[in-house]
């Protein structure tokens, strides 16, 4: 018998008396268990998966099945991140049949691979492979699950980040809470699929907070221009076909890095030094200018010497309203000096070295087959469209990217920067100058609009002030025969201060209203037609002309109007609690809208509608029915407002169509958006998708969703024909037990209203009555603009010359 040498006594007694000796294996199979203190170590030893506590003070412990760096250390995976073990007895078992689950002491599974293996594996087995991917396969080496499949906060080499869409598999990075606490964060990396794929950063919760780091130009994102620095360093892949989109990266050379998205929505790229330490290479967000459209739309982002924001139009273009921007999201952005007229007339410009604006609504040639040229053409062919560039720019650039509706997002780089080329409204002879001179013109002409602006604002409290003849023409002189009264100028500057800031509630497509108070105490919101307003004299009459004949209790009352100079003013009756936006899509305020209030404000909605399309004297559309246009009462009590685009038919028409699309996207539907058809089931689809919005508090354009990319039309119709409708409405909702059947009924007529084809929605008469009874409904087909948030079929759109849309009043929130 061989002797056991003498240093082995004491681990042999210790192993008898129930200690356990720490075992680092290479691979794990169904014969072994890992438990805590064990590791399963990468046959380099660069990586090590073992159980960890964050905070070693906390008692007890909670420990997390961890996957990471051995030197320097740095956790990168998390298996139970949102469930974690209590004291030490935790293990990682693999059964026979390949299923990897992680158990407490108590035999309570907190964690599984949740292997979809089609068949169970012959001899799986469970090992970390060099680039740190903890691997579950089998001895035919098919993949039964792997950690590249699963990320946390940290991309490592060879990782992907897109999605499958014939798997529907997801790769993106959600960040830790805390530094202590590996469960879910707040932030939320992931490759957005809608028109061009692009890469974005986003707080959950928060629509108004993302980074965009933009789409792949075939050397590096179009907002993350460090990629285009670290060339030397690394190797970028970028995939997109039919079948799947995704990005990776690994390094050049003999170089280990990670992409952590950190608890503060920073995402940093650490490169191991020659030392053993993480250096931090580089963060993004760089600068505020990185956040999402911060100057709004047509605008640019610099930061100046004290390193705060600034915001400037592109050359052509002019501050939308004409007092000072205000640096914060949502900004009002710049509109054209000259209008384009979808003509011969319109030229594309080229601004060179541009963060490429956001890419929700285009359209791009998948094949990277088209040039330069042939982008132009396809762009000049269709008026909606504002924007093209080439979607790859490597060897002198080629395929296609065109934008529709507003350019939002953009900044201008030194370098990495790419060529985008905007359709503008000037003659070609006009513009010849200034597209030479570039941007030191489009400078000069900020100047001269701010001071254009500040003249404007001073020539108006000169008006009030003296109220001279020769400056203000007198009360009757433009006599439009409205038949409402006109109220006198100087009775409206004075009842709002001279339009003071203080008394400013918000603003249109017509342009600002404010808030103010005649001599008889009457309070009043003054809507005051802009210069530079989508909507001009011809709508502002159509609006005064209509509504003068309208009297509904869910109707904005007008209570006059002014029209002296080239001033021209609509006053309304004031609604102290605004609009309905400003609840519903606020989480704090829209918890004061109970069931109760909230059904008031649909049926309310509805009640108007049908007064429009049935019982009025006229047969009116309104054409832009959004939750912005929707004011409430003292009482909560809603009132349809801004008539500006709405169209009165006489007789028993009923429908027609325009080359001028105007309205709101996420709330047009297909047939006005894309064909310019509407009728008043134009309205119905926009009442349907009003209704989902006040049931769930969100928008529809904006909707986000961790599992998908569908916007709200399409997550609640998911959750309808998966019978899963309940979970459709807030929660604070179904706290209301009796009002549950009330909700479903609500949603199911709301998808009724949505239905693709005009012919299959209700008409208004019909939805009052399916809301007034208890009888049973029809099933819903599919709805228009559900897949995704993209202008839909816009490759068809395009190739048909008949088609001369222009969309020259897109609006979103």
């Amino acid at each position: 018998m061989r002797k056991i040498p003498s240093m082995f006594w004491v681990p042999l007694f210790l192993l008898s008396s129930s200690f356990s000796v720490a075992l680092d294996y290479s691979v794990i199979t169904p014969r072994d268990s890992l438990k805590d203190g064990d590791t399963l170590s990468s046959t380099d030893h660069v990586f090590q998966l073992g159980f960890f506590s964050f905070d070693q003070d906390e008692q007890p412990q909670h420990r997390f099945l961890c996957l990471w760096y051995k030197q320097p250390f740095a956790v990168v995976w998390v298996a139970n991140r949102n469930n974690p073990l209590y004291g030490t007895s935790g293990f990682l078992n693999l059964s026979a049949g390949g299923d990897l689950q992680l158990f407490d002491g108590e035999h309570r599974a907190l964690w599984s691979s949740s292997s979809k293996a089609t068949k169970p594996a012959k001899n799986p087995y469970l090992k970390i492979n060099c680039t740190g991917n903890l691997l579950l396969g089998d001895d035919e080496e098919a993949v039964l699950w792997q950690s590249f499949d699963d990320p946390m906060n940290t991309i490592l080499a060879g990782m992907k980040l897109g999605k499958n869409f014939k798997t529907q598999q997801e790769w993106s990075l959600t960040s830790w809470k805390t530094l202590k606490d590996p469960s879910t964060g707040e932030y939320t990396l992931s490759l957005d699929t809608r028109g061009l794929p692009q890469l974005i950063l986003r707080k959950k919760g928060d629509p108004t907070y993302s980074y965009r780091l933009g789409s792949w130009n075939g050397l590096s994102f179009t907002g993350a221009p460090a990629m285009g620095r670290e060339n030397t360093l690394f190797n970028y892949k970028f995939t997109s076909s039919a079948q799947e989109v995704n990005y990776s990266w690994t390094p050049r050379r003999d170089i280990v890095s990670r992409l952590v998205l950190n608890t503060t929505g920073k995402l940093q790229r650490f490169i191991q030094s020659k030392q053993h330490e993480w250096n931090l290479a580089n963060t993004a967000p760089e600068d505020e200018c990185d956040y999402y459209s911060i100057c709004g739309a047509y605008a640019v982002c610099g930061i100046s010497s004290k390193n705060t924001p600034s915001c400037s139009c592109l050359q052509g273009f002019k501050p939308k309203s004409g007092r000072k921007w205000n640096i914060s999201r949502g900004a009002e952005g710049c509109v054209h000096e000259v209008p384009t007229k979808c003509g011969k007339k319109d030229i594309f410009v080229k601004f060179p070295g541009m963060k490429l604006p956001d890419t929700s609504w285009s359209w791009y040639d998948s094949r990277n087959a088209m040039t330069l040229e042939d982008c132009k053409v396809k762009c000049s062919s269709t008026c909606s469209c504002t924007a093209y560039a080439n979607t790859d720019i490597r060897k002198g650039g080629k395929g296609c990217l065109l934008w529709f509706g507003d350019l939002l997002d953009m900044r201008e780089y030194a370098s990495f920067g790419q060529d985008v080329y905007i359709r503008m409204g000037f003659a070609k002879k006009e513009f010849k100058g200034r597209e030479k001179v570039g941007m030191i013109v489009g400078s000069v002409m900020s100047i001269a609009v701010v001071l254009v602006a500040v003249f404007a604002c001073y020539r108006k409290k000169i008006m009030k002030r003296y109220h001279g003849e020769s400056l203000i023409k007198r009360v009757g002189e433009e006599n439009m025969d409205m038949g409402l009264p006109i109220l006198d100028i100087k009775a409206i500057y004075i009842a709002t201060d001279d339009f003071s800031y203080i008394n400013f509630l918000g603003r249109g497509g017509f342009g600002p209203v404010y808030k103010g108070r005649l001599e008889n105490g009457q309070e009043i919101a003054v809507k005051r037609l802009c210069e530079n307003s989508g909507q001009g004299v011809l709508e502002f009459k159509n609006e005064v002309k209509l509504i003068a004949k309208l009297q509904h209790r869910n109707l904005v009352r007008l209570l006059g109007c002014c029209i002296q100079g080239e001033e021209r003013m609509l006053i309304y009756e004031y609604m102290p609690n605004k609009s309905l936006d400003f609840f519903i899509f606020d989480e704090r305020r829209r918890r004061e809208l109970d069931w109760g209030k909230r059904s008031n404000i649909i049926y309310g909605i509805a009640r108007g509608l049908l007064y429009l399309h049935q019982d009025s004297r006229l047969r009116i559309i309104h054409r832009d029915l959004k939750a912005g246009n929707v004011l409430l009462d003292n009482d909560m009590n809603p009132k349809i407002s801004d008539f500006g685009l709405a169209k009165s038919f006489g007789g028993d028409q009923s429908e027609s169509s325009t080359n001028r699309v105007v309205g709101t996207y996420g709330y047009m539907p297909p047939e006005y958006a894309i064909d310019g058809h509407f009728s008043v089931k134009s309205d119905v689809f926009s009442f349907g998708v009003l209704v989902l919005e006040v049931i769930t508090g969100k928008t529809n354009r904006r909707f986000q969703h961790a599992d998908h990319d569908l916007n709200l039309l399409g997550h609640v119709w998911k959750l309808w024909v998966e019978d899963r409708a309940i979970e459709v409405p807030e929660e604070d909702l179904l706290e209301e037990t009796c009002a549950v059947s009330e909700i479903l009924r609500c949603i199911h007529v709301a998808l009724l209203c949505v239905q693709q084809k005009p012919e299959d929605r209700p008409t208004m008469a019909s939805v009052v009555l399916m809301f007034g009874s208890d009888g049973s409904l029809p099933d819903p087909k599919q709805p228009g603009f559900f897949t995704n948030r993209n202008v839909p079929d816009v490759s068809s759109s395009l190739s048909r010359s008949v088609n001369q849309v222009s969309i020259t009043m897109i609006q979103g929130r």
